[in-house]
């Protein structure tokens, strides 16, 4: 465990004057220890690669006939549907992952640790979103590479590029929200339990699947058409593959940025009450 901690000396190399750029030092050198523990763990690799193959084998071949005649214009295949939408899907349960990590870190007394260094307290809420955030994107490019090799086509490097970047951004705010479930909910499986309630509704009400219009209860319909979810699943969609993109990557972004607003506060207060 000493192997994966930070020394005092490491974080007290370099001491801006600014605080934010304080902040963010520390939190990239703790980021880069939770990449290394992430690395070192070999079933966590085995089961992030296969998990996004899976995805896309399974939504984009076992339910092509069933919904292929229910698609929008301009897309001929449910894989070119529904492949950006598991982009996001997959985005949503993988920053789940922010919840359980800072609540194993603080069960185990790495975060006292964290505590008793010279470092910025937003540090180690800093490194633990970037270090989900890096993972993820690995995990989203891998399924861009793998639906390739089984037939799906962006229209450009430039749209692919940008329905990656709205994607990381939206996952990126929901870390935060995930952060701060873990600093109020104690305990690792605690805080996973209570992470998978939150992102379970969030992923399958919502455009990741089926376009809004095919869901017959208005009410559900009217949450997936104007969910956070959906705004980033369709401004992918339409980046990557065909569809409108302004309106709803003005939506996404606005999501996005409304989310780290609230929850970036909320999640630093909170760890400062922990103390």
């Amino acid at each position: 465990m000493t192997s994966t901690l930070l020394d005092a000396t490491s974080l007290e190399r370099r001491r801006p004057r600014n605080g934010l750029v304080k902040a963010l030092q520390d939190g990239w050198t703790i980021g880069k220890r939770n990449l290394k523990h992430f690395t070192r763990l070999p079933r966590l690799l085995v089961f992030s690669t296969i998990q996004p193959v899976m995805f896309v084998l399974l939504f984009g071949y076992v339910f092509d006939g069933a919904v292929r005649g229910s698609l929008p214009e301009g897309f001929d295949t449910y894989l070119a549907f529904v492949l950006p939408g598991i982009f996001v899907q997959s985005t949503i349960f993988r920053m789940t992952q922010t919840a359980v990590g800072l609540a194993e870190d603080l069960e185990r007394g790495v975060v006292d640790r964290f505590r008793s260094l010279p470092m910025s307290r937003s540090g180690v809420l800093i490194g633990r979103t970037i270090a989900d955030l890096v993972r993820s994107l690995a995990v989203i490019v891998l399924m861009a590479v793998f639906g390739m090799l089984v037939g799906f086509r962006f229209t450009s490097p430039i749209g692919a590029l940008g329905a990656l970047l709205v994607v990381a951004v939206f996952g990126y705010a929901l870390s935060w929200v995930f952060g701060w479930v873990a600093l109020m909910v104690p305990g690792g499986e605690s805080a996973q339990a209570a992470a998978f309630v939150t992102a379970f509704p969030l992923s399958f009400i919502s455009s990741v699947f089926v376009p809004p219009d095919s869901v017959t209860v208005e009410w559900l319909a009217f949450i997936a058409r104007n969910s956070p979810v959906s705004a980033t699943a369709d401004a992918a969609r339409g980046m990557a593959v065909s569809g409108p993109v302004l309106q709803p990557l003005l939506l996404a972004l606005g999501w996005s940025i409304a989310l780290l607003c609230v929850f970036v506060p909320l999640s630093v207060a909170r760890f400062r009450r922990l103390e």
